[in-house]
């Protein structure tokens, strides 16, 4: 009985010509990507951290390999516009014990259609800390990459747009 419905489901999903953000995105990009993420003048420690996350993130996210930036279909020139740590959650005491992590990103790109554009995303990410602590390093880190995914995430979103309206042309 399980397998006739999913098999039902499936026949819905593919005859209402659905396709995966993943794929659409990477009609956009191509093949190649190259990926350049600047190194913050005002905050280098920060880039240097989430500078291999967040090329990995755009692999995983489009399906591409990395290439030289003369091989690329693609090429993604990446910047640390700002990171910010807002409060979000006061224990009964009044010590903060959630922090939510925005950040934004700067992306210029030229894509294998050879459209060129610039957007910046924002990416979210929220963790807690022990009541009357300061936030280590290593959750600085860990928070800023995440928030970074986040950001990349909302570009992957725009491309697969592009995507879909080249599908529809």
């Amino acid at each position: 009985m399980r397998a006739v419905a999913l098999f039902f489901l499936m026949i819905f999903i593919i005859g209402c010509g659905y396709k995966p953000t993943a794929r659409l995105a990477k009609s956009v990009v191509g093949e190649s990507v190259y990926v350049y993420v600047a190194i913050s003048r005002v905050d280098p420690q920060n880039t240097v951290l989430i500078k291999d996350a967040i090329q990995a993130a755009f692999v995983d996210r489009f399906g591409s390999k990395i290439t030289s930036r003369t091989e690329a279909d693609t090429i993604l020139d990446v910047s640390l516009a700002s990171v910010d740590f807002n409060p979000l959650v006061y224990d009964a005491n009044g010590y903060i014990i959630s922090y939510r992590t925005v950040t934004k990103l700067r992306i210029d790109y030229i894509l294998s259609s050879g459209e060129k554009g610039s957007v910046i995303t924002n990416g979210k990410y929220d963790f807690p800390i022990a009541a009357d602590s300061i936030i280590s390093d290593t959750k600085r880190f860990e928070a800023i990459r995440y928030a970074s995914i986040d950001a990349i995430d909302e570009f992957t979103a725009i491309v697969a747009v592009k995507g879909l309206q080249n599908d529809r042309k």
